[in-house]
């Protein structure tokens, strides 16, 4: 899953056009977050989630981007509140999943790790519906062709960019600002 030249361009376009609206309606910061740790999983996250994600991808296009974004949050609120404790854990995604199923993942996230009201639960699901469906149409314009390596590099590079924003919408949620030090 390392990225090729192609895929940095194209992982570029996903990573500015979600930041510019993430910036625009206050849930990033301009500085993005740098949190090695949770970085650091992405490729076992990302390993892990890709069956599911594949399998989804096809009729439920936005579910498959979304969800990631959402395994993105659990793990920095994870990470916030005890890393010690998560670390430990063999395969974050599988454990966020199966507390109830891929389907319902994201009123977990919500419910359980976030732990937001009904109200702040519908708004993230917005905002994460909107990322997702930005994300797909930036995808679908690059008219890649099906089942190409070119497409998997792509959406791969999708879900790593929907992954590292959820990370820092759900840190700036959590307090951490990200500004330059002079």
């Amino acid at each position: 899953m390392e990225p090729k030249k192609y895929d940095i361009n194209i992982e570029q376009l996903f990573r500015d056009d979600l930041h510019q609206y993430l910036l625009s309606i206050g849930m990033v910061d301009e500085r993005l977050p740098e949190a090695q740790d949770i970085e650091e999983l992405w490729l076992k996250i990302g390993e892990s989630y890709l069956p599911d994600g594949m399998r989804e991808f096809r009729d439920y296009p936005t579910v498959s981007l979304g969800w990631m974004m959402f395994v993105g949050m659990a793990i920095a609120k994870y990470w916030d509140t005890d890393w010690e404790l998560y670390s430990k854990v063999d395969d974050l995604y599988k454990y966020l999943r199966d507390q109830r199923d891929f389907d319902h993942m994201d009123e977990y996230v919500c419910e359980k790790v976030l732990l937001l009201d009904e109200e702040q639960q519908a708004a993230m699901a917005k905002t994460v519906g909107e990322c997702a469906s930005r994300t797909y149409n930036l995808l679908c314009h690059r008219h890649l062709e099906p089942g190409t390596s070119e497409a998997f590099r792509a959406y791969v590079a999708a879900l790593h960019q929907m992954y590292l924003m959820g990370m820092a919408m759900e840190l700036k949620r959590l307090g951490y600002h990200m500004t330059k030090l002079n």
